[in-house]
């Protein structure tokens, strides 16, 4: 029997696909917006039910990935903000 995709990435039987068999993680290589949508839709998806425990437990984990992916990004995002406002500071002159 062939499995079809939702929407969150899940096969139609809750297994998160070519990830659960051992094969690189996608998430890595995910933009934030993209792993932000997509962590939207999953958190749609568990909030509207209507599906199996293993469904739920497979979309619950799918979403943990996704929010990793996006703390990555934005923990990413303000070290360089922080960078870059030392830089700055440092490149001020200094004031008697």
């Amino acid at each position: 029997m062939a499995k079809a995709k939702t929407d969150t990435g899940m096969d139609t039987d809750g297994e998160a696909g070519s990830e659960a068999a051992g094969a690189p993680d996608v998430t890595s290589t995910l933009g934030y917006e993209q792993a932000r949508d997509e962590l939207i839709e999953v958190v749609r998806s568990l909030e509207a039910g209507g599906t199996t425990l293993e469904e739920s437990l497979a979309l619950w984990e799918r979403g943990e990935e996704l929010a990793k992916v996006c703390r990555r990004w934005l923990d990413g995002a303000r070290a360089r903000l922080d960078a870059a406002l030392a830089e700055e500071e440092a490149e001020e002159p200094a004031e008697d």
